[in-house]
């Protein structure tokens, strides 16, 4: 059996919020159910073009509100063991989920962790998406202990970061 290990070293005080002017990152929960059900429902086919195409997955095919309350809490107890992070991206206000950004650990090439995001459909047209990844990239490379984070289907291709082997 895998045992689930800290990605982040003991001590290291992981970021719980990240302010921006379009949006705010703050740890992903249960709390957030409805909000983020909404921003993935109304999202199907962009995020299975982009971000579901990184993983080779139908997701969000199908999915009902209990198996998004169960993702998300499994997101949240992962956070707080440490082993990976999932952030909601909400409008600075909070009213609307927009996106989530995830930091997961990989074997994937001389990779240490996998940076994947999204941003609901209805934002692509007001810049957010880059937005996000420009801000994520910096705070990644500024803010966190990694020595080579990857940002499959941003940086490398989808198709290209699938076929990289694990390593043993």
């Amino acid at each position: 059996m895998n045992e689930l290990r800290p990605i982040v070293p003991e001590g290291f005080e992981v970021p719980a919020v990240l302010e921006h002017p379009r949006f705010r990152l703050r740890m992903l929960t249960v709390n957030d159910l409805i909000k983020d059900y909404d921003a993935v429902m109304t999202s199907v086919a962009h995020l299975q073009a982009t971000y579901s195409a990184v993983s080779g997955s139908d997701w969000p095919a199908s999915l009902t509100l209990e198996e998004d309350l169960i993702d998300l809490g499994w997101h949240q107890r992962e956070f707080t063991l440490g082993t990976s992070f999932a952030y909601t991206v909400m409008a600075p206000d909070g009213s609307r989920c927009l996106g989530c950004l995830y930091i997961n650990p990989t074997r994937k090439g001389d990779h240490d962790v996998a940076v994947t995001l999204w941003v609901r459909a209805d934002e692509l047209e007001t810049g957010l998406d880059g937005a996000l990844y420009e801000t994520a990239r910096t705070w990644i490379a500024q803010d966190w202990p990694f020595a080579n984070p990857a940002f499959p289907g941003r940086a490398i291709a989808a198709a290209d970061w699938r076929n990289l082997p694990d390593r043993p």
